[in-house]
């Protein structure tokens, strides 16, 4: 006999504030507390399968796999026991006690500003247990890890208030058996077709038998009756499941209580046997942009599972993308070392990389809607796949959005298609421009000349638009050109012409001279430009020369970049170059073209090294 010592442990302090919040705020949707207990009870059957593959002894002559529910009404309490990994003592504690998760702050903060859609965050951080006290008031845990010795059991007990339990117990069969004590005003938990229908809601394609201890009224015996199909739902033909299993499939793989936007599932056969399953969400995770969290494919082999976010099946511009894919060719016993240097691998990474972007220009043909809603989520990550796909380049830019100042709104919605249809004929190229936000590029001076002709420009203001720019140097025969950089063609398509010095007064060519005597090396050059038609000045880069947003990233990486020199063109039609050129005073002659050049300087990068300089000199000439 075992003598059985009771050991006292205090729950993490994330844990007792998360179990305050879930009793408190998840009342309205108190069923989930199955949902998730289900699902952990699938994931420990899934990871029993993967051991069992080199340690096939880890059955203990139980190899059929289950779930059971059972329900005593007189003690009212409702019973969820699996067959599956199990856990060890020191398991309990750190998946019971505390919460090892990088994500558990961001959870709590979601949590207490959600207001409506507190249930859909429970299973997406991973802390699904804890739902079991909203309908209980304690729960008992009967667990042994697979492998071990029955007398090698831990019994854990908590009434969700601070502290929990733990014993030493015996318990014969392995795996994990959840006690809940549920609560008087829970009775409906004690109804069998209660529990059937949210099984039947939430639970349907687990793929591991869902049984419930049922009562033959006339025979006066006691049945298992299981619920749900439990068959993998992706082995199945397309044909034969409906619009509502792919959606809820979505949310019992993701965790996603949304429905998905589309899905593409595919059969394939050949050089390589595999079945893939892809979602595109309708939402951003809330840790999609963590560099440490893991994004990718659910992974099987031949139908057993074998590990969550695996990466090498998608390149990460497409990591948004959430799904399975189950290989018939790959090895058992895969890791992720192999995965990685391994020509199967390359072979589906290449063809399910096409499939999502094939998936995604179907639905931005289908639906505009629909694809609006995907690019405002995910537009920013697609933007990084010029840069890491060469090969697919023309898919992916067939799939960016922008902004153009022909449009009235912020939202990025033209496509390089609808662009190139509406260019003049005569028109060559793409014209962009890159700022540090949608206000500052809609209301550049580069825009002047544009306007003018009624030709459309893209305005780029997400910080990877100067990157992606580098990666994409022309669509369907079309060059991109950036309108803060010299281009001597637009004058072809333009009145821009040229100004030549006999076409000059001779104060305008003093003027002219004065002023690239006076700014020497600050800028490139200095020229009359018919660019503008309100703006006195205006900063232009060389063709050659790195513009201003690409050297803004590089500072901001701490990279040493050389200095920029611009070309500093001047509107000879403007007012008040018309009034400076006739300023016959060197200081005050100095004092406004230093204005004017910090103008421009605060119009192309947003920023001056001495704005109080700036403003002392602006005061002051305004006060003549």
């Amino acid at each position: 006999m075992i003598k059985e010592t009771k050991e006292v442990y205090h729950f993490q302090s994330e844990v007792k504030q998360l179990l305050h919040l879930m009793i408190h705020s998840l009342y309205s949707n108190k069923e989930i507390f199955l949902r998730e207990l289900i699902s952990n009870a699938s994931d420990a059957i899934d990871k029993l399968r993967f051991e069992s593959i080199s340690s096939p002894s880890l059955y203990e002559n139980d190899s059929e796999m289950k779930v059971k529910i059972s329900i005593n009404k007189a003690q009212r309490t409702l019973v969820i026991s699996d067959n599956g990994i199990g856990m060890s003592k020191q398991d309990t504690i750190e998946n019971l006690g505390t919460i090892a998760k990088s994500g558990t702050k961001s959870f709590l903060q979601s949590l207490e500003k959600t207001k409506n859609k507190k249930n859909e965050l429970i299973g997406e951080f991973g802390v699904g247990f804890y739902s079991s006290f909203i309908v209980s008031n304690k729960v008992c845990v009967r667990t042994r890890l697979a492998g071990t010795q029955p007398e090698e059991a831990t019994l854990w007990e908590s009434s969700g208030e601070g502290e929990y339990n733990i014993k030493k117990i015996v318990k014969k069969k392995r795996g994990t058996e959840i006690t809940l004590f549920l609560k008087k005003e829970e009775e409906e938990f004690l109804e069998i077709w209660r529990i059937k229908n949210i099984i039947s809601k939430y639970s349907d394609h687990i793929t591991v038998p869902i049984n419930i201890q049922n009562y033959n009224e006339k025979n006066k015996t006691y049945f298992w009756e299981q619920i749900n199909k439990a068959q993998a739902l992706w082995t199945l033909n397309k044909s034969s499941i409906t619009t509502e299993e792919y959606k809820n499939f979505y949310k019992h793989l993701t965790n996603d209580q949304h429905n998905p936007l589309t899905w593409s599932h595919n059969h394939v056969e050949g050089n390589q046997e595999y079945i893939s399953l892809l979602y595109i969400p309708k939402k951003a995770h809330w840790d999609i942009w963590n560099r440490d969290k893991k994004h990718g494919l659910k992974l099987y082999v031949k139908r057993v599972y074998i590990m969550d976010n695996s990466q090498e099946f998608l390149p990460n511009y497409l990591r948004f993308i959430k799904g399975l894919i189950d290989s018939s060719d790959l090895p058992l016993n895969i890791s992720r070392e192999i995965l990685q240097d391994n020509s199967i691998t390359s072979s589906i990474k290449k063809a399910l990389t096409k499939r999502c972007l094939n998936m995604l220009d179907k639905l931005s043909k289908d639906s505009d809607i629909k694809y609006q809603e995907f690019w405002n989520e995910f537009g920013l990550i697609l933007k990084e796949g010029p840069a890491e796909d060469s090969e697919n380049l023309l898919r992916i830019a067939n799939l960016l959005r922008f902004s153009s100042m022909k449009n009235s709104t912020p939202e990025q919605t033209l496509s390089l298609e609808e662009y190139i249809a509406n260019m003049d004929e005569k028109q060559e190229k793409i014209y962009y421009i890159t700022a540090d936000s949608y206000i500052a590029a809609k209301n550049s001076p580069h825009l002047e000349l544009f306007k003018k002709n009624n030709i459309d420009v893209l305005l780029l203001s997400d910080r990877i638009d100067e990157w992606m720019m580098n990666y994409l140097i022309e669509f369907k025969g079309k060059k991109f050109q950036s309108i803060s950089k010299e281009d001597i063609s637009l004058n072809k398509l333009t009145s821009n012409k040229k100004i030549k010095n006999n076409e000059l007064s001779k104060d305008m060519l003093d003027f002219l001279k004065k002023t690239k005597n006076f700014l020497g090396n600050k800028v490139k050059d200095v020229r009359f430009t018919h660019r503008l038609t309100e703006t006195p000045c205006v900063l232009l880069s060389d063709s050659n020369e790195m513009t201003t947003q690409m050297a803004k990233l590089f500072s901001a990486a701490g990279q040493n970049i050389p200095e920029l020199k611009y070309i500093f063109e001047i509107n000879p039609e403007h007012l008040l170059i018309k009034k400076i050129c006739l300023i016959n005073n060197d200081v005050e002659f100095k004092k406004w073209m230093k204005l004017l050049l910090d103008q421009a300087f605060l119009a192309e990068k947003g920023s001056l090294e001495n704005p109080h300089e700036f403003i002392s000199r602006m005061n002051e000439l305004l006060l003549h």
